[in-house]
């Protein structure tokens, strides 16, 4: 059975791709739950100006996020942390801390979402893995210091 995606669907397709599917999954999944449509000649011709308006969005979303990596990469983030004799932490350092940290010091916004870390719980300097786009991954050197 034809179908038009509505929405991202890992494994089968992106939003207005035309996808052929089994018909049990397209009658009991996908058009019940609002993820497809049926492929008719004027769905096709739309979902190919939503697929033109995706590519567009998705080439914008990426430069953005280039130049976000660009601007972080070379620089070492400083998170504060009250901390123990030994180096050890009075808590750990979590991904909001590193973004809050980040808005500070770059004056960028990342969603602490983005971001991919080991937990933290000593002092030193870490390398946090961001991904801002499917195709933009880069690590950002955090360096946790006694407050």
């Amino acid at each position: 059975m034809k179908l038009i995606l509505r929405t991202d669907l890992a494994g089968l397709g992106k939003r207005g791709d035309v996808v052929d599917v089994a018909d049990g999954h397209a009658r009991n999944f996908l058009l019940p739950k609002g993820h497809a449509i049926m492929a008719s000649d004027g769905a096709i011709s739309q979902a190919k100006a939503m697929r033109r308006a995706r590519d567009l969005r998705d080439a914008a979303d990426r430069e953005s996020a280039q130049t976000i990596a660009s601007a972080l990469v070379a620089r070492t983030i400083i998170v504060k942390s009250k901390a123990g004799a030994e180096g050890r932490l009075f808590g750990s350092v979590t991904t909001a801390d590193i973004a809050d940290a980040i808005h500070e010091q770059a004056k960028i916004s990342i969603d602490r979402k983005k971001l991919h870390i080991d937990p933290i719980k000593t002092l030193g300097t870490y390398s946090v893995s961001v991904k801002l786009h499917s195709d933009v991954q880069f690590p950002v050197s955090v360096e946790v210091v006694k407050a």
